[in-house]
């Protein structure tokens, strides 16, 4: 038998996955493969799920995993819920809510300015598992983050509560929470002065809250038991190994269709000619979720969505098998990819100013990116995500920010980006081997394709 050094599980909606790799550790990590499993939420389980991929490791590869070290990423049952509270929209909401996706968290519910009667009963019933408070630039006005503190110690929701607000005032929110017993952090200021972005130490301690306080799906505690080191959100892990790949690939886009949902993740300066047209500062590394464009549970959705392109309903299921089953899914992956990018892709709109007609940017600029990853098991399991990938819908109105035509294309060939975004804190150097070996480059190389 083969023995593993690491097993990186990766828990999500649908499927179970479990890579392993052999070391020994300090040396050079390689990957030896991979098993699947139907996650099991239904059976009020998690772990049954993982264990049955454990076993097909053993079965199907003959891999001894007994003494191999456990890490983990979970998107499970929800995943991380979230809700963000700012001060204003535009800036502060705005930065918590990067901060937030790009952690790997689904929003599900925020609010700018003073939190009402009306919206504490909206908090309440979205079921956050995690808060997130921001509000005001350093020493700047600490009337509104204040008032929400007390307002949101007060509501019942007992849940953990992360503050990245005006650090001026983050003794006095630190004791508002502390006094009803809810577990709050204080982290540097997301917006700590005017159009300036402060995301990374905020995706750094969600990921210790998510890893120490939230049990998201039935069995992750047995899981949490087992691992060594934090269970983080599986989009976190993606776009922290797509920020690794950046170092070689330059400006880049990852793109992962799944069951629940289709995330995009891009890590980009935007084009240099357009900084003068940008209205608000963007964060080197961007995620936005489309929970409507999962291709086994929001089918429907999709469907719609195409107009009638996509013909009458279709019952999906977790792992096409048939030809017909995975004609539908490439089809359904393809207006998910389109949908996805064009949602998460900026735009340039004509506004009157100074007399005279502007033209300006809002959202996210992909114009400089230089290559596209896909990844998830619609593109990397399925022949046709290279296909999908390589013919992008373009703006006939040349209004959306989308890559241009040159950009080279890569498929996650051993679906193991969110493994790698697991090994990349401990192990970057290996991590980013890794990668390289699943999207067929090397440090030299020039791609495998266009799109």
């Amino acid at each position: 038998m083969i023995r593993a050094d690491i097993l990186a599980a990766e828990i999500g909606s649908t499927i179970t996955k479990l890579s392993a790799f052999s070391g020994p550790l300090p040396g050079k990590l390689e990957f030896l493969c991979q098993s699947t499993a139907l996650t099991t939420v239904k059976q009020g389980d998690v772990s049954l799920g993982l264990a049955e991929a454990r076993k097909r490791l053993d079965a199907e590869y003959g891999i001894d995993t007994t003494d191999a070290e456990l890490i983990a990423s979970a998107s499970a049952a929800g995943g991380l819920r979230m809700s963000v509270h700012g001060l204003t929209r535009d800036m502060t909401l705005r930065a918590a809510r990067e901060a937030s996706l790009g952690a790997g968290a689904n929003l599900v519910c925020s609010t700018a300015g003073l939190i009402s009667p009306e919206q504490v009963k909206e908090i309440k019933a979205s079921s956050p598992n995690l808060v997130l408070l921001a509000g005001g630039v350093d020493f700047g006005d600490k009337e509104t983050v204040t008032q929400n503190a007390h307002v949101l110690a007060s509501a019942g929701l007992n849940v953990p509560v992360i503050y990245a607000g005006n650090r001026s005032a983050a003794s006095l929110v630190a004791g508002l929470f502390e006094r009803q017993g809810i577990p709050i952090r204080i982290v540097d200021n997301v917006y700590p002065r005017i159009d300036e972005l402060n995301i990374q130490p905020v995706r750094e301690v969600i990921h210790d809250v998510f890893s120490r306080h939230i049990v998201t799906a039935p069995g992750m505690e047995r899981i949490r038991e087992m691992v060594s080191g934090e269970i983080i959100p599986t989009p976190g892990a993606v776009l922290r190994a797509s920020e690794l790949l950046y170092r070689e690939l330059e400006d880049l886009l990852t793109v992962d269709v799944g069951g629940a949902t289709t995330d995009i993740h891009s890590v980009t300066e935007g084009g240099g000619d357009n900084s003068r047209m940008r209205m608000a500062p963007e964060p080197l590394s961007k995620r936005t979720v489309e929970g409507d464009l999962g291709i086994y549970y929001n089918v429907e959705k999709i469907i719609e969505a195409s107009g009638g392109a996509l013909g009458d309903s279709y019952a999906p299921e977790a792992i096409p098998i048939d030809g017909e089953q995975r004609k539908k899914a490439l089809q359904l992956s393809q207006w998910a990819v389109n949908l996805a990018l064009w949602r998460h892709a900026g735009e340039i709109r004509s506004t009157y100013g100074s007399y005279r007609w502007n033209e300006v940017i809002l959202g996210r600029d992909l114009t400089a990116v230089k290559a596209i990853v896909g990844t998830g098991g619609a593109l990397t399991r399925l022949d046709g995500g290279m296909d999908i990938l390589c013919s992008l819908w373009p703006d006939p109105k040349k209004k959306r920010l989308l890559p241009g035509t040159r950009a080279r294309v890569f498929l996650d060939s051993h679906y193991i980006m969110a493994a790698a975004g697991l090994l990349a804190k401990s192990y970057p150097d290996r991590a980013l081997d890794i990668l390289r070996k699943s999207l067929g480059y090397s440090r030299n190389s020039a791609g495998r394709g266009e799109h």
